[in-house]
């Protein structure tokens, strides 16, 4: 599959971030035709807070619109192409999207390089991950505790692994732009920033219950766990409004007005 392969994906533009509106069944087909084709993807889950960033932050919006392929992991997002007329085919969160190419790569037998969290942690989700899908080999895993001396000799410790598959645990405003600079120089057919998905597998964090997740609040869930989250929920109630106010124009602003 070619670049120009992921130019058809169907989108809608909020704020000149293209959101991608497959399903998560074509999601997970289209990146495996990547994988099997050797084509360097960065994914971006993309959500209300990550828009807000990319609003106040030039540098993150060029790395949200640079992503070959941005998801609509949260609600808001979900809500917003509505709103506009574009809606999208469902929500694709990352958490899952991470789990069904697992899955994918159980049967196929991909290698998969995990970077992030503390080494307790990163430990004890990669133990777990090859539990539950023995046929996906972990090809090898580091703590997300380094700094940009750090980086070249990360980078060639993953290319020494060969992975298929690279899933980034770190702060947001860390690993997307992480990614974004050294994609190249990483050349993984599927690079994808995951959060706080390795505290889940890990057990540190728990996800939302099924309730929550129904009712739209798996970020309410989420701060409950971790209040320290507060300040960063404001963007949620100013994502709606903004939205709400710029409605005809989404698809043109890149500041806010």
């Amino acid at each position: 599959m070619s670049q120009s392969a992921l130019a058809n994906v169907p989108t809608v533009s909020l704020y000149g971030i293209r959101f991608s509106k497959l399903n998560m069944q074509d999601t997970v087909h289209l990146l495996a035709e990547r994988i099997e084709q050797r084509q360097p993807t960065q994914v971006i889950t993309g959500n209300p807070i990550m828009v807000m960033t990319a609003l106040e932050q030039t540098e993150f919006h060029n790395v949200m619109t640079e992503a070959d392929l941005v998801v609509p992991d949260g609600t808001g997002v979900v809500w917003a192409a509505s709103h506009i007329g574009q809606p999208v085919a469902e929500r694709v969160p990352g958490f899952d999207l991470m789990h069904r190419l697992f899955e994918e790569g159980q049967v196929r037998g991909w290698r998969v390089f995990l970077l992030g969290t503390s080494q307790e942690t990163i430990e004890k989700t990669a133990r777990i991950i090859q539990e539950q899908y023995p046929g996906l080999a972990i090809a090898g895993y580091r703590n997300g505790f380094f700094g940009p001396a750090d980086d070249q000799t990360i980078i060639k410790e993953i290319r020494d692994c060969a992975p298929d598959l690279l899933f980034v645990a770190r702060a947001v405003d860390t690993q997307e732009p992480w990614i974004a600079k050294y994609k190249e120089a990483l050349h993984i057919p599927v690079m994808m920033g995951v959060g706080g998905s390795f505290d889940v597998i890990a057990g540190v964090l728990k996800r939302a219950p099924k309730l929550f997740q129904k009712l739209r609040l798996e970020w309410l869930y989420r701060l409950l766990q971790q209040p320290s989250r507060y300040r960063r929920m404001f963007a949620l109630p100013k994502f709606v409004v903004k939205v709400m106010r710029d409605k005809g124009n989404l698809g043109k602003h890149r500041k806010p007005a």
